[in-house]
C-alpha cells in the first residue's frame, strides 16, 4: 500500500505537529505502508520521511527541479523522482496514491488537499482521503467545508469525500 502525505515545510512549527507527523511516519512504516510526499527536507514532511526510514519503511519522494536547485530535497529517500513542475509533481503524487493523509500545513498544503478533494468530486481521484485534524489545526477548515454545504456551494453527499482523523492511529484506522 502506498499512502501520500501532505505536511508543512516549514520548521518553526509547534512540538506537537513534529511529534504527530513522526508517529504516523512509525505506524506507515510498521504496517508496511510506503509514503509518498513532497521530498522536502524540512518541516513536518522530513519528519514523517526521517519516521518512517528510521522504522525500515519506504518514501518516495516527488519533487520538482526547481525546488531540486533550491536544495530542498530530502537526500536520505528510498526513491526520489522529479518532476518538470509542481503540477505534474501533485498528478503523480495522486496516481501512485492508495489514500492520502493531510497533517497540518501552510498554503501548500492546503492546496493539496483541496484539489484531491476536488479531484475526487470530479471523480479524477477514487481513493480515501484523510484530514488528520492534530490540535484541531483543521477545525476552521472543516467548519467552512460544513458551512459551503449548508449554503448549497457543495452537495451534501460531497461532504463525505474526506474523513476526518484527530490522532495517527485513528486515521490509518480509517484507511483499514
Amino acid at each position: 500500500m502506498t499512502i501520500t502525505v501532505y505536511a508543512a515545510s516549514g520548521s518553526l512549527v509547534p512540538p506537537v505537529y513534529f511529534q504527530a507527523a513522526k508517529e504516523l511516519g512509525k505506524l506507515l512504516a510498521q504496517n508496511n505502508i510506503t509514503c509518498i510526499n513532497g521530498a522536502g527536507n524540512t518541516g513536518l514532511m522530513a519528519a514523517v520521511s526521517d519516521a518512517v526510514l528510521e522504522n525500515g519503511g519506504k518514501v518516495i519522494g516527488i519533487i520538482p527541479e526547481f525546488m531540486v536547485a533550491k536544495g530542498w530535497v530530502h537526500d536520505s529517500l528510498t526513491e526520489r523522482i522529479i518532476t518538470p513542475d509542481i503540477h505534474s509533481r501533485k498528478q503523480l503524487m495522486a496516481k501512485k496514491a492508495d489514500a492520502c493523509i493531510a497533517l497540518p500545513g501552510g498554503f501548500g498544503t492546503m492546496e493539496e488537499l483541496l484539489e484531491i478533494i476536488t479531484w475526487k468530486q470530479l471523480e479524477l481521484f477514487s481513493k480515501p482521503i484523510v484530514i488528520l485534524n492534530i490540535h484541531h489545526f483543521y477545525d476552521d477548515l472543516i467548519q467552512l467545508l460544513q458551512k459551503a454545504g449548508r449554503e448549497k456551494f457543495v452537495s451534501p453527499e460531497d461532504l463525505s469525500l474526506w474523513s476526518v482523523a484527530e490522532t495517527p492511529e485513528e486515521a490509518l484506522r480509517l484507511l483499514a
